[in-house]
């Protein structure tokens, strides 16, 4: 038996098993920052952290980050550190929403997913009801997604960050608020996601959940976290669901 042989059951088996995945989804929550685009691609998400912790700086309140939370490249570590120690404060809604400018500022310089774009116009065609569900500003996924010509396949069901950051994934609030506005049943929805986070809030909500890894560190995240169904690119989910049609 050679090695190509030996691969053909596993690889069979897991190309039947996303064909289930997609033929079950009636509704399709997508993350936004990874499935859909990539946000920061022409736009710092490093120099977005590093301008919270300047501003922080300018109020006074350098002493409210770690060292390491004052290094780290990801905006998000800096609010949820600010919020951690002063929940719902107003300095927190402040806060959050110059992370809100900075992301609507990236939009234009976002890249999208590859095969992002035909496979929800293809999902909305054949009679998928579709959302968002993100950790990102509402508003920053709607302005992307009305720049692409994709608003009306989702709208107006983008759900995403509110001030109540402890609401944020892995909590399934947001996919919680999608289903229950699409009147969509967990069994029959799929969640695509990139990140653990998406993963957790999927199998807390009680939704079957896809993972899109762009690359090898990202799927072995979504895979260490329990992620089932992965693939590196859209393109087979669209390939799969233009076949079905």
């Amino acid at each position: 038996m050679t090695s190509d042989t030996k691969q053909t059951g596993p690889v069979a088996t897991e190309t039947e098993n996303l064909h289930a995945v997609i033929r079950r989804a009636r509704f399709v929550l997508f993350d936004f920052d990874g499935p859909i685009c990539r946000l920061f691609a022409g736009h710092s998400a490093e120099g977005v952290a590093k301008d919270l912790v300047r501003w922080l700086e300018r109020q006074g309140l350098r002493g409210l980050l770690t060292e390491e939370e004052r290094v780290h490249p990801d905006p998000m570590v800096v609010l949820y550190a600010v919020n951690r120690r002063h929940p719902r404060s107003d300095l927190v809604v402040e806060l959050e929403e110059r992370l809100t400018q900075q992301e609507l500022q990236a939009v234009p310089s976002a890249w999208p997913t590859e095969f992002a774009d035909p496979l929800i116009r293809t999902w909305s065609a054949v009679g998928a009801r579709l959302a968002v569900a993100t950790n990102n500003s509402p508003r920053t996924a709607a302005r992307y997604l009305d720049s692409r010509g994709l608003a009306d396949c989702f709208m107006p069901n983008v759900y995403g960050r509110t001030q109540d950051l402890d609401q944020l994934k892995p909590h399934p609030h947001c996919l919680n608020r999608a289903m229950n506005a699409l009147g969509a049943a967990p069994r029959s929805t799929l969640m695509i996601g990139d990140a653990p986070s998406d993963y957790l809030a999927a199998e807390e909500a009680g939704v079957p959940f896809l993972g899109y890894a762009r690359n090898g560190d990202k799927e072995k995240l979504l895979r260490d976290a329990g992620a089932e169904h992965v693939v590196a690119s859209l393109e087979p989910v669209l390939r799969i669901l233009r076949n079905q049609v």
